[in-house]
């Protein structure tokens, strides 16, 4: 009885312990296939952030770029990446050959976004070297433009300085009364013709040619005696008390001029002036009785 009781208990103890031993077996294919479905999780929700990321990306490279045609390729690109994305959110974790895939696609998502990154700073850097160039070019102009304002107004200075130094000149201007024996006097009382000398100064700079020189005499009263012809001078109308046609050629020129009174003069003080181009060109008062 007891050669048959003894291997019986030692068969139950070994059936005992292959249970126990396949229960913890079990236990730890569990537990290792609870930790493989938590690593694939983690796995799937990474991939889903960088398809998220990227899709972004797409959206602010975007509005970094004025070209119609990359910005088409651009939201191409995106759209792909969305509905990859989309599609890997309605996998299973637990689905490895889905989930393979999908990760080859994000792997060659990543490799074209990177291409479009590196073309777009590429452009970014050739936009802000023309900009650099246009404003160093546009500052040239704009240094040339003033360099030319500043010849134009240097060339109108020096053409009024030219046209100054045209100016004639005239010098040593004198008024004699003479009586009817054609005697100097000082009482303008016996005065039959009044005399006027004077000078035009030699000035090589002023036009050759032939030049009317008007003389404009105003007696104390304010009015001008004689009249000898009008003239211009500064926009108005004036009148001359005589007037003579000579030849200057740039030399010292001595004219006289005269005019034979035909009003009543009174002493006081004369004003001389005289005229010449547009210009006057010389006065000087004189006194008499």
């Amino acid at each position: 009885m007891k050669k048959i009781f003894y291997p019986l208990i030692i068969i139950a103890l070994l059936l005992v312990a292959g249970i126990v031993y396949l229960g913890i077996n079990l236990h730890n294919q569990q537990q290792q296939n609870k930790e493989m479905q938590e690593l694939a999780e983690l796995d799937k929700q990474e991939m889903e952030n960088e398809y998220q990321q990227f899709a972004n990306q797409y959206s602010e490279m975007k509005s970094q770029i004025s070209n119609d045609s990359i910005v088409a390729q651009l939201t191409a690109e995106q759209e792909k990446t969305q509905r990859l994305l989309d599609e890997l959110k309605s996998v299973k974790s637990s689905d490895a050959r889905e989930i393979a895939r999908l990760k080859r696609e994000l792997a060659t998502v990543r490799q074209v976004l990177r291409s479009y990154v590196m073309e777009i700073d590429s452009l970014n850097r050739l936009n802000q070297n023309l900009t650099a160039e246009n404003t160093h070019i546009r500052g040239q102009y704009e240094e040339a433009t003033r360099q030319i304002e500043g010849l134009s107004t240097e060339k109108a200075s020096l053409s009024e300085k030219v046209a100054i130094a045209a100016q004639l000149d005239a010098t040593g201007i004198n008024m004699i009364l003479k009586n009817r024996r054609g005697k100097t006097t000082d009482k303008v009382s016996k005065c039959t013709v009044v005399q006027v000398n004077f000078s035009l100064a030699k000035n090589v700079t002023a036009a050759s040619g032939t030049k009317t020189v008007y003389v404009k005499i105003v007696s104390p009263t304010g009015s001008t005696l004689g009249e000898g012809g009008n003239f211009n001078y500064e926009n108005r109308t004036l009148t001359s008390t005589m007037r003579k046609t000579i030849e200057y050629g740039g030399q010292e020129t001595p004219i006289t001029l005269y005019w034979n009174v035909s009003q009543a003069l009174e002493g006081g003080t004369y004003a001389v002036s005289i005229f010449a181009d547009g210009n006057m060109i010389g006065s000087r008062n004189f006194t008499f009785k």
